[in-house]
């Protein structure tokens, strides 16, 4: 069999705004709606269907996005799990710290940022292992 599963990681401030707008739109394209149902979908548990590509589809029909999303400073992501779309994602694909880098790399990569790569390798992996 041919895998053909993405998943997609949004990084930062700009990444996190983009993705949020791309899930929604890949929902309106594919008739999912912001809870991940998808009314009069006929094919729950086939796993045949182009959408298949991009969402993870639970036993109870509902559709979750293949994603994670990733800021250092909370405020970006808090909108996602605030907004209209908010139970689209499981709570643990939206990771932050506590704190921004302050658009410094090094502060980033070394301190503030490196206490979450664990937790975030860990989330791709879970991912991962459910394609």
């Amino acid at each position: 069999a041919i895998m053909r599963e993405c998943i997609s990681v949004h990084l930062g401030q700009a990444g996190v705004q983009i993705g949020n707008a791309c899930w929604e739109l890949y929902c309106l394209e594919h008739g999912i709606q912001p809870d991940g149902t998808m009314p009069g979908d006929k094919t729950v548990g086939s796993g045949d269907d182009s959408f298949n590509t991009f969402f993870n589809e639970t036993g109870s029909g509902k559709h979750v996005p293949r994603a994670i999303f990733l800021d250092l400073e909370p405020t970006v992501v808090d909108d996602v799990r605030t907004g209209t779309y908010r139970q689209l994602y499981n709570t643990e694909q939206l990771n932050t710290g506590k704190e921004a880098a302050a658009n410094t790399y090094a502060r980033g990569h070394y301190t503030v940022g490196k206490e979450n790569v664990d937790l975030c390798l860990d989330r791709v992996r879970k991912l991962a292992d459910q394609c």
